[in-house]
C-alpha cells in the first residue's frame, strides 16, 4: 500500500500533539479527518471561543475537523464512519469508546508519554520526574478496553536531568513523539508490526501509575520530603500546575506561594523544615531540612506574577514568617 492510500484519522488537542501531525502530513500520508475537543471559551467574560491548537493546524491543512461533545453520539459516530478510515492514531485525546477504537480495519494506536506499562494514566510526564526516574520515553500501542493497556507496538527511551522539569522532557517526548509515530504507520504499511502484551514485558520495578493531577496534589508537605523528593516533586510540578506551599505571617496570615524553580545545597540543615531568608550572610529563599538546604530561585504568590527569588525579597520581608 502506498502512502497516500492509507486513510488516517487523526485525535488530539494540545500543543503536544501538533507536531505529530504535522510530520505524517509532511511524509504524505492521507490524514482524511482530525477528531479534537470543541473549542473552548476564553477571556474575562467567557464570551470567546478558542480552537484547539490541533484544530488550527487540521484547517491550516485544509482536513475535515469534528469536534464531539460526546463520543458515542450516533450523528458523530455516523461522520467518523463516513470517512473510511484504514487507521487512527490518537496523541493526547481522551478515552475512547469501543465502538470508536475498533472501527478501523488496522485498528487504533495511541501515543502515550511513557514507557509502558510504566505510568499508565493522564500524567505520566509529572509522575516519573516527581519519582526521581532518571529516564523516561515513548510508546505507541493499540488501543483495548483498559487506559494504557493494549499491546505495545515501539518504545524510545529519553533521559530525563537531574534539573529537568515537565515543560523540559514534554518538549523532549513531543519531538521524539512524532518520529515514533511516523516510523509506527510506516511499519503498519509494511507489515512489520510485532505488538507484544504489556503482561509479556519485563520491568524491574514494581508498576506506577500516572493518575490525573488536581490541586490537592500539588501541595508541598514538608514533613514528608527530603531535599532531594522536595526538588523532583517541584520540578514535577513546574510550569503547570505548580506546587504550592502555605506561609503563615507573624500575626497569623495565610498565604499560598506557588514554587517553580529550586536548587540543591549539601550543607548542613534544620532538624525539621523552616523557611530561612539568608545563607551564609547573603539574602536567599530556602527551606532548610534535614539533609540540606533546597533553595527556591521562581515563585509566585497568590494574585500575583512569577518572579525570581532574590528580586521577591527585595520588595519583600519575610522575616518571622513560617512553613505552614
Amino acid at each position: 500500500m502506498e502512502k497516500k492510500d492509507l486513510r488516517i484519522v487523526y485525535m488530539g488537542t494540545p500543543d503536544f500533539a501538533v507536531p505529530t501531525l504535522e510530520r505524517i502530513i509532511s511524509e504524505g500520508y492521507n490524514v482524511v479527518g482530525v477528531i479534537t475537543m470543541p473549542d473552548k471559551p476564553v477571556g474575562r467574560h467567557q464570551s470567546q471561543l478558542q480552537a484547539s491548537p490541533v484544530k488550527e493546524c487540521a484547517l491550516k491543512h485544509g482536513i475535515p475537523v469534528l469536534q464531539p461533545e460526546k463520543l458515542k453520539d450516533e450523528n458523530f459516530l455516523e461522520e467518523l464512519r463516513s470517512l473510511k478510515a484504514d487507521l487512527q492514531i490518537v496523541v493526547a485525546f481522551r478515552m475512547l469508546p469501543e465502538v470508536v477504537w475498533n472501527m478501523p480495519r488496522l485498528g487504533t494506536f495511541n501515543l502515550h508519554a511513557a514507557l509502558l506499562p510504566q505510568y499508565r494514566g493522564a500524567a505520566p510526564i509529572n509522575w516519573a520526574i516527581i519519582n526521581g526516574d532518571k529516564e523516561t520515553g515513548i510508546t505507541t500501542f493499540f488501543l483495548d478496553h483498559e487506559i494504557d493497556t493494549g499491546e505495545v507496538i515501539q518504545q524510545e527511551k529519553v533521559a530525563i536531568g537531574d534539573d529537568d522539569n515537565v515543560e523540559d522532557v514534554h518538549d523532549k517526548l513531543m519531538t521524539l513523539g512524532a518520529e515514533l509515530v511516523a516510523q509506527t504507520v510506516q511499519n503498519i504499511i509494511d507489515n512489520k508490526v510485532v505488538p507484544i502484551p504489556q503482561e509479556k514485558m519485563h520491568t524491574d520495578e514494581p508498576l506506577r501509575p500516572a493518575p490525573k493531577i488536581f490541586r490537592e496534589t500539588c501541595q508541598i508537605i514538608w514533613e514528608k520530603h527530603t531535599m532531594e523528593s522536595a526538588h523532583n516533586f517541584v520540578r514535577g510540578l513546574s510550569p503547570y500546575p505548580g506546587a504550592w506551599t502555605n506561609l503563615i505571617s507573624p500575626d497569623g496570615k495565610e498565604c499560598v506561594m506557588k514554587i517553580f524553580r529550586t536548587q540543591k545545597l549539601a550543607q548542613q540543615g534544620s532538624d525539621a523544615p523552616m523557611l530561612i531568608t539568608s545563607i551564609d550572610g547573603k539574602p536567599a529563599l530556602a527551606v532548610s531540612m534535614p539533609d540540606g538546604i533546597l533553595c527556591i530561585h521562581e515563585l509566585q504568590l497568590a494574585g500575583k506574577k512569577r518572579m525570581n527569588a532574590l528580586d521577591f525579597l527585595r520588595g519583600t520581608s519575610l522575616d518571622g514568617w513560617k512553613l505552614a
